[in-house]
């Protein structure tokens, strides 16, 4: 079933590189320092041990929605909230990382050997679009203009491991998050609202997944004339 996969790609991205190169948590746009790469895994028995262990994990997370109804409705808002507080039962009990940390533990993957500032953000800006997000406050386009500024000041492209030229690049941005009205204090209720949005996501992507299911089902012979449930209405436990 449709949620059975999502449980088991969750799991598996507990394996993600746990270093967290923000100095400023999550949503801060200083999220730039460059930091170690993840240490290798090495061997068959490591491979065994995480293989069990994200099975582990896994059955963890499905024992959680096995118990805990859902309702498949991403125009929902309470439908939405109750998904996403069952995806937070799930990872406290299964030790999974939760959206903001799996989303940057993957910005940590994909951008540890990158060199310049610019291909960074470039491919922060890819990650993003990929996890479906929006950027409804602007912060990218005034990160590229802090850039902008910087390397115009210095004339040259930005290197991540230019100490001095970084540190003005990490001063505009601190003057960007002032701009949003971006606050430390504020980054929990922030990762809140990340959780929601992945969540809604989810629950459409779910919808569509069931919908398209049943109505292939239908066209079964022996379907023919039964008429289509709404998916508000199923109970998915049933199927688990």
């Amino acid at each position: 079933m449709a949620l059975a996969s999502r449980i088991l790609s969750r799991s598996r991205q507990i394996y993600a590189t746990q270093a967290v190169f923000s100095r400023d948590n999550a949503f801060s746009v200083r999220t730039y320092a460059k930091d170690a790469s993840p240490p290798a895994l090495k061997g068959d028995e490591m491979l065994k041990d995480i293989f069990l262990d994200v099975k582990k994990k896994y059955e963890t997370v499905l024992s959680v929605f096995k118990r805990e109804k859902i309702t498949i409705d991403p125009d929902d808002p309470a439908a939405v909230t109750q998904y996403a507080n069952v995806w937070k039962i799930a990872r406290k009990e299964a030790g999974l990382l939760s959206d903001s940390e799996r989303i940057l533990n993957t910005i940590n993957v994909h951008t540890h050997d990158i060199p310049d500032a610019r291909t960074y953000l470039l491919k922060l800006q890819e990650i993003r679009i990929k996890n479906g997000l929006f950027d409804e406050i602007g912060a990218e386009k005034l990160m590229f203009e802090a850039l902008e500024k910087v390397e115009k000041e210095i004339k040259k492209p930005l290197l991540r491991n230019d100490k001095k030229n970084m540190a003005l690049l990490l001063a505009e941005f601190d003057k960007v998050n002032k701009k949003l009205g971006i606050k430390k204090e504020d980054l929990p209720k922030m990762e809140e609202e990340l959780e929601l949005k992945v969540a809604k996501i989810e629950l459409a992507e779910m919808k569509k997944d069931v919908v398209e299911a049943m109505e292939t089902q239908l066209k079964r012979e022996e379907f023919k004339d039964e008429k289509m449930p709404d998916v508000r209405t199923l109970d998915i436990r049933s199927f688990m």
